[in-house]
């Protein structure tokens, strides 16, 4: 690895920074959200977020495999009831600022849910609001840049009127892959878990002083908080 690469690492093994564990991105995930998440299997606890007696999730508390149904009780005064994707350990999806990102949920539009496009809203390190993004047409996913100072993400969607549909499949993808999901993909969730080094050491690479070996010892955090 490279010098700055390396000093980016140190940061995170030495907590310089902050305490709390990481995240490991892979660069290669074709859905950051969770197997059960992605697929809207099971309980929603940790998984989605909601306003008490406007959203209501039926049916997967009765099992893992068992399908969500969405249940839009009440419409808000703002005129919509939101639905919240949650990350289970951190403030939202982990992102870096620059990069592209793909959000949809083609479960709901296949079940022909009133809501606003697919919509995701931007926050920095310290949990506060930056910015929404919004795609440009209904039924289709949103493309978007993470904005300067981004950290997290939080995907969502807003419902417009009251009504009972099937939550089905969500995608929330590194990269543009908009028309591999119109043409009918539907990548199984990979998930960003969280994680805290426990071992780290490096060196030099011999023969080349700009570059070092290093080496990480991961465990993976289950029960960090919610913030």
């Amino acid at each position: 690895m490279e010098r700055d690469d390396v000093e980016h690492l140190d940061r995170l093994a030495r907590r310089v920074d902050a305490p709390g564990p990481i995240a490991v991105l892979d660069p290669l995930a074709r859905n950051l959200l969770a197997g059960d998440q992605a697929a809207g299997l099971g309980a929603a606890a940790g998984k989605w977020a909601v306003t008490a007696q406007q959203i209501m999730l039926y049916g997967g508390p009765f099992g893992p495999h068992v399908p969500n149904s969405v249940s839009v009780e009440t419409i808000a005064a703002s005129g919509h009831s939101d639905l919240v994707w949650r990350h289970p350990g951190f403030h939202g999806v982990p992102v870096v600022p620059g990069n592209t990102y793909t959000w949809w949920t083609p479960g709901l539009v296949a079940a022909g849910a009133a809501m606003v496009n697919a919509q995701v809203a931007w926050y920095n390190a310290a949990k506060s609001f930056i910015s929404s993004s919004t795609a440009s047409r209904p039924g289709t996913p949103l493309v978007s840049a993470a904005p300067p100072g981004a950290a997290y993400v939080r995907p969502y969607v807003a419902f417009t009127a009251t009504g009972l549909w099937d939550l089905g499949a969500s995608i929330f993808a590194p990269g543009d892959i908009s028309d591999a999901l119109l043409g009918g993909e539907r990548p199984v969730g990979d998930g960003c878990p969280t994680y805290s080094i426990t071992g780290y050491t490096h060196a030099a690479s011999a023969g080349d002083g700009r570059y070092r070996d290093v080496a990480l010892e991961l465990v993976e955090v289950v029960n960090s908080a919610n913030g």
